[in-house]
């Protein structure tokens, strides 16, 4: 299933990021853009307010975090169904497609954690999911891309725009709001339609270069810094403790944490360093979250839900139902205080690094949990393990009993803090 490093080495190599304090100007304007809480219903939410660089662009949030992870969007009582993952190294992800190993289709690429953003719209994954959050009632809610191009065009604090989208874009870019959809900006629920066509258009391009914009900042070296403790280690320039090189040995051997098969070690192509990712999907039995904001019983399809719509991969959808994208390893542990909780995989059911390699380890040695429910530190004090939310497609060939002793464990939990950015 993951077995794809050297196909995805053959994919095309991105210019090299700008340095961080030196953003070039389109990347300038995705930033101002990415930390824009007006571009909301309310004006109460960025793209940066679900990803936030001190919480190594994921979520920030302490309440949601500590429980069903999914972040309340711009409307008070609004929320989607998954945690939101980290911004930093998505685009790197290369436009969703699929390889074909002995007869087995294998689906790579796209953003989101089902991916759904394929980048078949506007060439690459990044700018296809920026696109989305906007337009959500659950999340940032504004009810039309027209919406979000006028804010764009004349912001609510030009201050923070040193670069225009016309300055990036041309003159051409820029587009006249009738004051009729303006003045519905705010309602997340209104349902706007723009009658002329070529009114249409100019607004869909203008949108189109924003999502690019953001997808460039996104690509720059702020939001990717390999600047991690073990990227010092690679280049010689810092060092690993006696554990965590013990960590790092259990994350690369087969027969032992076998972590490399997903989360590749070697550079892609597209960056001289490890992503940590193959940009595969997999379901991995993580139970339901009791907390989930859409009820406990909701049950996550992953990349199934989204290829049942897809007229090309349909027929692949009922093999992967549950499958999520799996996700860079950098970053982890990074946090806004050293006391803030954290919430990991798709719907946050995981709170420590701890739990997800016990997990991993025991998934199919421990009992099931006499409650179906049971939260994570419940399961550790029980030492069982709720049902998962679909275990049909389960990988069930690269976790489940990794045979590792508590001290492999904990050394592997130390490798993993050692990839978090500066």
């Amino acid at each position: 299933m993951h077995r794809l490093v050297s196909v995805l080495g053959l994919l095309p190599a991105l210019a090299v990021p700008a340095l961080a304090a030196d953003l070039s100007p389109v990347e300038t304007l995705g930033k101002s853009i990415f930390f824009d809480t007006s571009l909301s219903a309310n004006g109460n939410q960025a793209c940066a307010s679900c990803h936030d660089p001190d919480a190594g662009f994921t979520s920030p949030f302490a309440e949601f975090n500590a429980a069903g992870g999914v972040v309340e969007g711009s409307v008070e009582g609004r929320f989607g169904n998954r945690k939101p993952p980290s911004a930093a190294y998505a685009t790197f992800s290369p436009v969703l497609h699929h390889i074909l190993d002995e007869g087995d289709v294998t689906i790579v690429g796209g953003a989101f954690l089902d991916g759904r953003a394929t980048g078949s719209k506007l060439g690459t994954p990044a700018a296809d999911q920026a696109q989305g959050p906007f337009l959500n009632p659950m999340e940032m809610g504004l009810p039309h891309a027209a919406c979000v191009v006028a804010k764009v065009l004349d912001p609510a604090d030009p201050a923070q725009y040193p670069v225009r989208l016309a300055d990036v874009w041309g003159k051409d870019v820029g587009v006249e709001i009738p004051a009729a959809i303006a003045e519905q900006c705010g309602n997340p629920d209104a349902k706007i339609t723009v009658e002329d066509p070529v009114l249409d258009a100019k607004i869909n391009d203008a949108f189109d270069k924003i999502a690019l914009s953001i997808a460039a900042f996104e690509t720059s070296a702020e939001m990717n810094r390999f600047s991690s403790r073990f990227d010092a280690w690679v280049a010689g320039t810092g060092t690993l403790s006696d554990q965590e090189l013990r960590g790092l040995e259990v994350f690369k051997a087969e027969d032992k944490g076998n972590c490399a098969a997903c989360h590749v070690l070697t550079p892609t192509g597209r960056s001289p360093h490890a992503i940590f990712t193959d940009w595969t999907f997999d379901n991995l039995g993580v139970p339901r979250n009791r907390d989930n904001p859409q009820g406990a019983d909701y049950v996550d399809p992953g990349l199934g839900g989204y290829l049942k719509a897809d007229p090309v991969y349909a027929s692949l959808a009922d093999g992967v139902m549950g499958a999520q994208q799996v996700p860079t390893l950098r970053n982890l542990d990074k946090r806004v205080s050293p006391d803030a909780p954290k919430a990991y995989m798709h719907n946050g059911y995981f709170k420590t690094l701890e739990g997800i390699v016990r997990f991993y380890n025991t998934r199919d040695v421990l009992p099931r949990c006499t409650d179906p429910l049971a939260s994570e530190a419940e399961a550790l004090a029980q030492k069982c393990w709720p049902a998962p939310e679909i275990e049909a497609t389960m990988n069930k060939d690269e976790l489940g009993n990794l045979k590792l002793t508590e001290a492999e464990e904990a050394d592997l939990v130390a490798f993993l803090r050692t990839l978090d950015d500066k």
